[in-house]
């Protein structure tokens, strides 16, 4: 029957692809690659350290163990350290002396640097660089992310007037200083809309829309971003980035894949951003909250953060094995989310790029080497240590009844309703599920370093610690998992609120100041504009009164992502229109200077959110455990082992059902070996390590999904409902159904093509009783049987152009 549907899905859809063409053409530009006058002065980690870590790291950088010719060039001790065979790498201001020249110069491919056989070659370019470098001092530069961020003066600018707080500043002066114009502000209706699917993921309703356009005095801008930032929902779309780089999903993963519950850890983390917890403590409830004082049991429920990671229990595994890559993945995840750094490269031989050791790996490694667990668990669902962990609504009930209890024990005659009380109360915790957490055994096990990383080649014995080329633990810090954390937040920390800062620029600008969000090592991208970063950075930390611009903002306190996002979100750059012109699309077809807003296209979850909003289907309760929408029959059989009689949900999937299926999608049941695959088409990533830079692509799987997918159809035909039973004429149905698309009223020109597709689908379901039938069954939900199917089928294919727009799936 799902065939049938489809087959006669595709048919109907057929004649609007050139519509929906219409609706949103791409026009591809190739760029020419900008020539730019070489710099005056040549600095070392702007223009050197890339090319020096792209060509020559590898054989001659940190890893003592694989350095060719005991020359280092990331120092400058070794870069102009006396060669073995005599002469100098560098001699400062004199090229013909240095060494380094004559291999990069060489014709004889003997000698030639970079090798040929590592086919690598520097470009004339990079050539004219090193030996300007060497010309003017061979001067070197610790790398920028290793040195604590200082708050910068702010830039002066001519266009004052486009100033909206200190962020522009920055941008502004970057745009004059390459001769380049900013965009204008975006009308409100793009804004409104931006600002919505940005902060709750949700599209704007009607009545938000209109409210902002007709709020003709001062701060009406503000006054909507703080309606969104205060919203539920903000707490859920701030969330589903983090459950990425949490590596959160709700199954064990590797080939049984059987289920797990980490629920109750989801709903702490909406609530974190809910209730703006200050950063710091966002992070040491997650790396180390068990390990708090009188710590609580949202506090435990917090430290589930590192237990998120995948836990093997196959037969013929070995225990020590997965045991040593459990905590190999917590120090992957650690230092990725927290540091910006490759750490996990130093694993088997110290890091081929920066400057950390075999040693310092397993230094780290020994944080999280004390946790009491089995190398394989997991059989019978969240693998130990566990705690239970009541839903809010059991520890309200408990709360009552302990309130309860502690008012009658002050009357002795009342002993059996005391009795009675402690009996539902034990009853009530019994029915309370339960949370992995982190705990630390009385003794920790000893760390050795292993062996190419092997689990079973131990070597030297380390005990906790830090990189030497970090900051040291804070004076009085334990060496174990809360001593990390405090080291992390310690607010002389060179990386960790670059870090940050630099994600939350990633999530509204589409990519960080930085790049490489995952990466701020020498193999990392070079920040677009440094001093704005170090600015977010020590604002993020200690924010001014009023921001450095313009009046203060109440509530602002230290480490409050809430504070931050309104900050991104009320700048100038933020609210810039994202129509490019052809100049600045080939002076800039990344955007990397900012010259105009951001504009890509919505992430998987918010995709199907949107939908589910626009079509009335979305089930807004928040936190609970996770459900299963729609997907193909079967996905998950090839993939069951079968290990006993119990049919596990993580192994045969059973579709929830009713208000189930219309969750918000962060709530989908995720399973490792198998992910959503609506959500993947997407770029959605598969959970199995930590991600905090998702991949964007575009293909023609993803307009198939949007057209075929039972939630698509069945949130067209809904969305379609809506439109008819809300108004009566064709007229004003196709212009409430632009409006609640896009924010936006609809042209003559898009009328007039909605308006053909309507008729002719009028036509063809008037003529094909069985076809409009046919499409009007996909879908649990019921259908409004007053309104004519005929013209319900076609208003539905009128629905599913408007979600299959370009101008719908992209935040503009």
């Amino acid at each position: 029957m799902i065939m049938v549907r489809y087959t006669v899905r595709i048919l109907h859809l057929v004649p609007c692809l050139t519509t929906l063409l219409l609706f949103g053409p791409t026009l591809t530009i190739r760029a020419q690659e900008k020539k730019t006058a070489a710099p005056v002065t040549v600095d070392f980690n702007r223009d050197i350290r890339p090319i020096l870590s792209e060509n020559c790291f590898v054989c001659h950088g940190p890893d003592e163990l694989q350095r060719k010719a005991k020359l280092r060039l990331d120092t400058r001790d070794g870069g102009l350290a006396k060669l073995r065979g005599g002469g100098h790498a560098i001699v400062p201001k004199k090229i013909d002396e240095s060494e380094l020249v004559r291999r990069i110069l060489a014709e004889d491919a003997t000698e030639r640097m970079p090798p040929p056989k590592t086919n690598k070659k520097l470009s004339t370019a990079q050539i004219d660089l090193l030996k300007r470098w060497i010309e003017q001092g061979a001067v070197y530069s610790q790398h920028w992310a290793f040195v604590a961020p200082q708050r910068p003066a702010l830039p002066n600018v001519k266009e004052s007037q486009r100033v909206q707080n200190a962020i522009d500043r920055f941008i502004l002066a970057r745009l004059e200083k390459e001769g380049m114009q900013p965009a204008p502000e975006a009308d409100r209706a793009t804004l409104v809309r931006r600002l919505a699917l940005d902060l709750t993921g949700l599209p704007p309703t009607i009545s938000e829309i209109d409210s902002f356009l007709n709020d003709k005095n001062p701060g009406a801008y503000e006054r909507v971003v703080e309606r969104y930032l205060s919203s539920p929902h903000y707490g859920e779309r701030m969330a589903v980035d983090w459950l990425d780089a949490a590596r959160f999903a709700d199954t064990h993963g590797y080939h049984i894949d059987a289920g797990r519950d980490m629920s109750r850890w989801r709903e702490w983390v909406i609530d974190a951003f809910n209730n703006d917890l200050p950063f710091d403590r966002f992070t040491i409830e997650q790396l180390a909250g068990d390990l708090l004082p009188n710590a609580t049991i949202e506090q435990k429920i917090a430290s589930g953060f590192n237990r998120n990671h995948m836990i093997n229990f196959e037969g013929g595994a070995i225990p020590e094995e997965y045991l040593n890559n459990y905590i190999v993945d917590r120090v992957t995840t650690t230092a990725t989310v927290w540091l910006g750094l490759t750490m996990t490269c130093s694993q088997c031989h110290d890091h081929k790029y920066d400057p950390i050791s075999q040693r310092e790996f397993y230094q780290v490694y020994a944080f999280f080497n004390a946790v009491p667990e089995s190398g394989l668990d997991g059989s019978k669902g969240n693998a130990a240590p566990v705690i239970k962990a009541p839903s809010k609504a059991q520890l309200e009930a408990i709360a009552k009844i302990d309130a309860q209890i502690k008012e009658l024990e002050k009357a002795s005659e009342v002993v059996m309703k005391i009795a009675e009380l402690r009996k539902e109360k034990k009853a009530l915790e019994a029915k309370a599920g339960s949370s992995m957490v982190m705990q630390d055994m009385p003794k920790p096990r000893d760390t050795f370093m292993l062996i190419r990383g092997e689990y079973n080649k131990k070597g030297a014995k380390v005990s906790a610690g830090v990189p030497a080329f970090l900051p040291a633990l804070p004076e009085g810090a334990p060496a174990n998992r809360l001593g990390l954390a405090r080291w992390l937040t310690d607010p002389s920390h060179p990386l960790m609120s670059r870090v940050i800062v630099n994600r939350y620029w990633q999530m509204f600008f589409g990519a960080g100041l930085v790049k490489t969000v995952e990466d701020f090592g020498s193999q990392g991208e070079q920040p677009s504009h440094a001093e704005l970063l170090d600015w977010l950075a020590a604002e993020f930390i200690s924010p001014l009164p009023s921001g450095g611009e313009g009046p203060g903002v109440k509530g602002r306190r230290a480490w409050s992502v809430r504070h931050l996002v309104r900050t991104i979100v009320t700048s100038s750059a933020y609210r810039q229109s994202s129509v490019v012109t052809k100049a600045n699309l080939a002076r800039d077809p990344e955007n990397r200077l900012l010259a105009r807003g951001p504009r890509f296209r919505l992430q998987a979850e918010f995709i199907r959110d949107q939908a589910l909003a626009l079509s009335g289907l979305l089930n807004r309760e928040i936190g609970g455990q996770s459900v299963s929408p729609y997907q193909p029959a079967g996905l998950w059989q090839e993939l069951a082992s079968r290990q006993d009689s119990k049919n596990w949900s993580a192994q045969f999937f059973v579709q929830s059902h009713g208000k189930d299926l219309y969750r918000r999608t962060m709530y989908t049941f995720w399973k490792r070996t198998s992910p959503p695959p609506q959500l993947v088409t997407f770029d959605a990533p598969d959970r199995e390590i930590c991600t905090v830079r998702r991949s964007r692509t575009n293909t023609p799987l993803q307009a198939l999904v949007l057209m075929n997918d039972p939630t698509y159809v069945e949130a067209s035909r809904k969305f379609a409902e809506r439109i008819m039973l809300k108004e009566k004429t064709s007229e004003a149905r196709l212009a409430l159904a632009w409006r609640l698309a896009t924010a936006r009223s609809p042209s003559e020109r898009e009328m007039a093509i909605l308006q053909r597709v309507l008729d002719k689908q009028l036509q063809t379901y008037n003529a094909n009783p069985k076809a409009a039938a046919d499409l009007l069954r996909v879908g649990e939900a019921p259908r409004d049987d007053t309104l004519s199917a005929p013209e319900l089928a076609a208003y539905t294919i009128v629905a599913s152009v408007l979600l299959n727009l370009d101008e719908v799936v992209t935040k503009n």
